[in-house]
């Protein structure tokens, strides 16, 4: 070896060295906290795929991205089916499971549920002018569209003289109210809030008490107690600081007093 090539040895080591010394002091992407997040992504207005973006979207997808900020970590969505959810959640593969799971005392005894987040179960809607519906007694003797296979059709059969007509869609269900052709229509509350809040509040409006209401919960794992807590202390944060009522008039409208 010559001694200049000696020389430019010792310089190339040198530069390495400050090289590598540079990138120890770079921060690390992979010590980004991460909130992995399950979630059945077919569920709209609740989590799915917006069609131009391709990202998902939706009420539990939004809550989330708030729930993760607030607690300092960011969201990660993965899509897979309702039934692999709690299995994905107990393997570690998921530490959440945010997708309009309703709180129940089996699904308890496998998972951690967060406070409820959202109160789900059948509403009425009627044209904005209909002063005489308020309740489900009300609907007695009226005309009352649903969606065919629905638990909104099932309960709108009890109803003493009621005449009761079925339709393949909510969207059908809803046109048929504008038109005058029934009294009122009878469905899923998140579904009626939703379509106030995308332009059907022109012309109608929510009215009564939500029948069967139901509870939706965020499920951790059993054992992730300190991830349980951190998540309902963010809930209610965000609760209490309006973030909250944003997401739901978003996609809702404002909730129902």
């Amino acid at each position: 070896m010559t001694k200049r090539i000696g020389v430019i040895a010792v310089l190339l080591v040198a530069v390495l060295a400050l090289g590598l010394a540079g990138c120890a002091q770079q921060p690390s992407a992979s010590t980004a906290k991460v909130l992995k997040v399950g979630a059945e992504t077919t569920f709209p207005p609740f989590e799915f795929q917006d069609e131009k973006t391709k990202e998902y979207t939706g009420f539990d997808i939004d809550l989330m991205k708030a729930i993760a900020k607030q607690m300092g970590y960011e969201m990660q969505i993965q899509s897979m089916g309702f039934d692999a959810l709690i299995p994905a959640l107990e393997a570690g593969q998921i530490d959440v499971i945010a997708s309009a799971m309703t709180i129940t005392e089996e699904r308890a005894k496998k998972v951690t549920f967060s406070k409820p987040y959202y109160k789900s179960g059948l509403s009425i809607v009627v044209k904005s002018d209909n002063n005489t519906i308020k309740t489900f007694k009300d609907l007695e003797g009226k005309r009352i569209a649903v969606q065919i296979g629905t638990t909104g059709a099932d309960e709108a059969k009890k109803i003493k003289d009621a005449k009761v007509r079925e339709y393949n869609s909510t969207s059908e269900a809803f046109l048929e109210l504008k038109a005058g052709g029934v009294d009122a229509v009878v469905n899923d509350l998140p579904v009626n809030q939703y379509y106030l809040a995308q332009g059907g509040a022109k012309d109608a409006k929510a009215v009564g008490e939500i029948l069967n209401a139901e509870e939706y919960g965020i499920a951790i794992a059993k054992k992730n107690k300190d991830l349980a807590d951190k998540v309902n202390n963010a809930l209610e944060e965000i609760k209490k600081n309006g973030e909250y009522d944003k997401i739901h008039e978003k996609w809702f409208g404002k909730k129902m007093q």
